[in-house]
């Protein structure tokens, strides 16, 4: 059993909204349970009874009710509560009688400074918004595109967006002419909103060129909203500030419960970036049995340090969903210096913080100590995610932020806009583990035959529908490429991609990414992006690229080159690859360390062998990550055995 390093006080586990949904289990249902586990057994068992109970104790806003909540139990394919007719708008909206001069949005912007928004100022720009889209010609099913940071011009947006049935699709700023047209042009969009530039790490960033060339290449676009910050207004485009000023009452379009909400993306090794329809009535499900987890409740102020371009942008609206303050920060971490975060933190008084696992990582690293440097006495909960959080960073932030605050580390992904393990404000946090599987999630470890293990490293599966699974990939007529991305391993059963270890208490441990799927700081992108940027260029004949990503080690991403004829890889050819991937996809996705190699090993069928290269890297048995039979170049694999070799040493 690893070591205890934070229990709960009982006054804060009966005050949680937790035990406040246990309470009611057992006043409304007759439940008790003796444990979580039991209860989180019930809750992936009787599916009707566990998502019903979540849909009454959070009141959820529904002009029709649904006639039974599952229609269908399977997956893929499963069909939940037909008949319902509702708006993922009027869940955060009911929020705003009750607290109406409260906060609903605070925003420190690098670009623009600090502002606030009550919750009256909130629903009247949604509402203006809305009312200037509707104009546009912007109806029901169509999509309305942004690039824009994490500011409240997304927020206003995307539930303008929503309250009247559109579809709403976000891309960061820092993101590639490439990437965001391989994302937007699969989807046809009707409007796109976008900053023109912006300033990161005290430098101003002009995005004006990249924004002209998806407009010229997004021909289904009737209209561009503008936010200038760098440039004037272009012609014939509308600016963001003059749709905010009309006095209209709000008012949602009644949608079923399975319709559009918005469109993410999660890549896999090929082809385009999967384009993921999440549906509003699995969103809202989803989203209040999370802020059970996160124990989130009117009066909270909240905020996940985040790109606009992950899904924990998205995750905001789980926390706005229960009436909580959301706190947005847009500019760098580490500028002018690690601390400005914290002092963020500080200045805000939040009692709950999230980053991903890397920022507190650097933290540790660059020796900074929050608790010594600003007032953290509001500070009760801390979350982390993106990629394994090491022991030595539970450590620090329990030794250098905070002794007594609730770290709640946890993993999901942007493919169910959820979590599959988690934190729980009634349990013990032991050193290096999640706390628990989330209610409604069955997750497993199997091994490849598909049995269940315990206390051992597997494949992270779900055997059991979850509401914010998937209604489709928008242009994936027949299922196809939905099916090969979860369900080709285990018939019926959701495998994720991520190496899992579930111990008998139901504690959890993430060891990374099982796929070849790149997974940089939490932001997941397929290696089909970055082949396309790199072998766009004449030097360049072929190239792998792996992420080692694994708990305890230090992530490490090489990227292996076949040069043309006649070219060698210098350090020349490396700044023009790493300008290319920085243009085409992201600064983010830049490799550590950029490897020449005579060919790169593919099977017979002509793939690349990106997940057995992996493996070796990791430190497997190269006899066992690959059979050479099954080979087109079986001699390439040598170079990296030997390559192996010298990074374990």
């Amino acid at each position: 059993m690893t070591t205890v390093l934070w229990t709960p006080a009982p006054e804060r586990v009966e005050a949680s909204t937790m035990a406040a949904f246990e309470r009611f289990l057992r006043d409304k249902r007759g439940l008790t349970f003796a444990d979580y586990n039991e209860m989180w057994n019930w809750s992936v068992t009787d599916l009707n009874g566990f998502w019903s109970a979540i849909w009454e104790f959070f009141n959820v806003k529904a002009s029709a009710p649904f006639t039974t909540v599952m229609a269908k139990r399977q997956m893929p394919g499963a069909q939940w509560c037909p008949g319902a007719m509702l708006n993922f708008t009027d869940q955060i909206m009911k929020h705003v009688d009750q607290q109406p001069g409260g906060d609903a949005l605070i925003v420190q912007s690098e670009t623009f400074g600090r502002k606030s928004l009550t919750w009256a100022q909130l629903r009247q720009q949604v509402s203006s918004v809305a009312s200037h889209l509707r104009e546009m010609g912007v109806a029901k099913g169509d999509r309305v595109v942004a690039v824009l940071p994490n500011t409240e011009t997304a927020m206003i947006a995307f539930l303008a967006t929503a309250s009247i049935g559109a579809i709403w699709s976000l891309c960061a700023p820092d993101m590639g002419h490439v990437a965001i047209l391989d994302r937007f042009k699969q989807i046809e969009p009707k409007v796109l909103i976008a900053q023109d530039g912006y300033v990161h790490a005290g430098k101003t960033v002009d995005r004006r060129e990249i924004l002209a060339g998806l407009e010229a290449e997004l021909p289904s676009l009737v209209q561009c909203i503008t936010v200038p910050f760098v440039g004037d207004l272009p012609e014939g485009h509308v600016a963001w500030d003059t749709l905010l000023g009309r006095d209209v009452a709000y008012e949602s379009v009644q949608v079923p419960f399975d319709h559009p909400l918005w469109i993410v993306y999660s890549s896999g090794t090929t082809g385009n970036p999967k384009p993921i329809v999440h549906g509003h009535g699995g969103i809202i499900l989803e989203s209040a049995k999370q802020s059970l987890h996160h124990d989130f409740k009117p009066g909270g102020r909240y905020c996940w340090l985040t790109s606009s371009g992950w899904i924990m942008w998205n995750s905001q609206f789980t926390a706005l969903g229960q009436g909580t303050t959301v706190a947005m920060f847009d500019g760098a971490p580490n500028y002018p210096d690690m601390g400005v975060i914290w002092r963020f933190v500080a200045d805000e008084k939040l009692d709950f913080f999230g980053a991903g696992a890397a920022f507190f990582s650097g933290c540790m690293k660059a020796g900074i100590t929050p608790r010594e440097q600003v007032d953290l006495s509001a500070l009760k909960s801390l979350g982390s995610t993106g990629s394994p959080l090491s022991s030595d960073a539970y450590d620090w932030i329990y030794r250098d932020v905070k002794q007594d605050v609730w770290l709640a580390p946890i993993s999901g992904g942007t493919d169910l806009a959820g979590a599959f393990v988690l934190g729980h404000p009634g349990m013990p946090v032991r050193a290096g583990e999640m706390q628990c599987r989330a209610l409604g999630n069955a997750v497993r470890a199997y091994d490849e035959d598909g049995k269940e293990l315990i206390g051992t490293v597997g494949e992270l599966v779900c055997t059991e529908p979850l509401p914010s699974m998937p209604l489709y990939f928008w242009g994936d007529d027949d299922g196809s490429r939905l099916h090969d991305s979860y369900f080709d391993t285990y018939p019926g059963i959701w495998r994720h991609g991520d190496w899992i270890e579930i111990n008998e208490n139901g504690g959890s441990v993430i060891y990374g990414r099982s796929d070849a799927t790149i997974n940089r700081k939490g932001l997941r992108l397929g290696s089909a992006e970055i082949y396309q940027a790199v072998e766009g260029l004449d030097e360049v004949m072929d190239s792998l690229v792996v992420d080692l990503e694994f708990l305890g080690r230090e992530s490490f991403m090489p990227l292996f080159v076949v040069p043309a004829k006649g070219v060698t890889v210098d350090d020349a050819l490396k700044d023009k690859i790493n300008a290319a991937i920085r243009k085409n996809v992201s600064a983010r996705f830049i490799p550590n360390e950029i490897v020449e190699v005579a060919e790169i090993p593919r099977t017979l069928s002509g793939k690349k062998l990106e997940v057995p290269v992996k493996k070796l890297l990791l430190g497997q048995d190269p006899a066992k990550v690959v059979n050479l039979d099954s080979m087109a170049n079986p001699g390439s694999f040598d170079f990296f055995v030997a390559y192996a070799g010298r990074r374990a040493t």
